[in-house]
């Protein structure tokens, strides 16, 4: 089956100024996450006003860190060349990975200046959760933008990204998308199981290790996105995925060990 895909990104204009579907699906994927994570501190009995100093903290991370990483590790020549260019973000580039990263900059910042009564585990734990579900947002709003598309399949099914060319290619952007839901689903199941008393680290390295390595898998299937990586046994977004991997499996192995966090890492302070 071949789907004919040809979509105005636009959601709608006036004159100079525009609203893209991307950047509605990317701010919506933060509301969602800030929703999500304020029902769980609700939950716990935390303070609101938390959730809402740590949402700057996040929001300012990821596109911070989604920039930088982009422009350092997918198009260096570029932007080395133009470093002004590093700020117009409205001509795109971002990469999950620096967001990923940019997060994790933000929220153990935000914990220590905001919230000095969590830890840095608890909080990332329970962020994974709207985190899954921000990137399966990310990924649709790709799909719509005909962006990060896939290699040619010639299985006689495909999608053709009309914007691109009349090749039918591989939905990476569906498939990243649908494995990042079933890794939300996981986490969720993990939580309503164990809630409070989930092992700190436990969600953030199931959610480290399945997000990255259903990346390392779809990568296989993308079109380059770096510009020097031709030829390389594995992609940029690959080699990058790798660190997040080995991190996750650390961090679950650890969290089986010390269920209930081990000193040592607790960026909890006095008041």
């Amino acid at each position: 089956m071949i789907i004919n895909w040809s979509f105005d990104p636009v959601l709608v204009s006036a004159g100079p100024f525009a609203i893209n579907w991307y950047a509605l699906l990317f701010v919506g994927s933060f509301l969602v996450g800030k929703a999500i994570l304020s029902r769980i501190f609700t939950l716990e009995g935390v303070p609101q006003e938390n959730a809402e100093r740590l949402f700057v903290y996040v929001l300012l991370g990821a596109i911070i860190g989604a920039r930088l990483v982009h422009c350092v590790f997918y198009d260096p020549q570029y932007y080395l060349a133009n470093p002004l260019a590093i700020f117009r973000t409205w001509e795109g580039g971002l990469a999950s990975h620096g967001g990923a990263a940019g997060i994790l900059i933000g929220l153990w910042l935000g914990v220590r200046n905001t919230a000095p009564q969590l830890t840095f585990l608890w909080i990332v734990d329970r962020i994974s959760i709207p985190a899954a579900l921000g990137a399966v947002f990310v990924r649709i709003a790709n799909f719509l933008n005909s962006e990060i598309v896939g290699v040619p399949t010639g299985a006689g099914w495909g999608v053709i990204f009309e914007t691109v060319d009349e090749l039918p290619r591989h939905p990476t952007q569906l498939y990243e998308a649908a494995a990042y839901l079933i890794v939300c689903l996981i986490l969720l199941a993990i939580y309503r199981r164990c809630g409070r008393d989930t092992p700190q680290g436990l969600m953030f390295g199931v959610f480290m290790t399945l997000v990255f390595s259903a990346r390392i898998v779809v990568e296989f299937c993308k079109t380059s996105q770096a510009v020097y990586e031709s030829g390389q046994f594995l992609s940029v977004g690959q080699y990058l995925s790798l660190p997040f991997v080995a991190l996750g499996i650390a961090l679950v192995l650890w969290s089986i060990k010390y269920p209930t966090g081990f000193p040592a890492v607790s960026i909890k302070t006095a008041p």
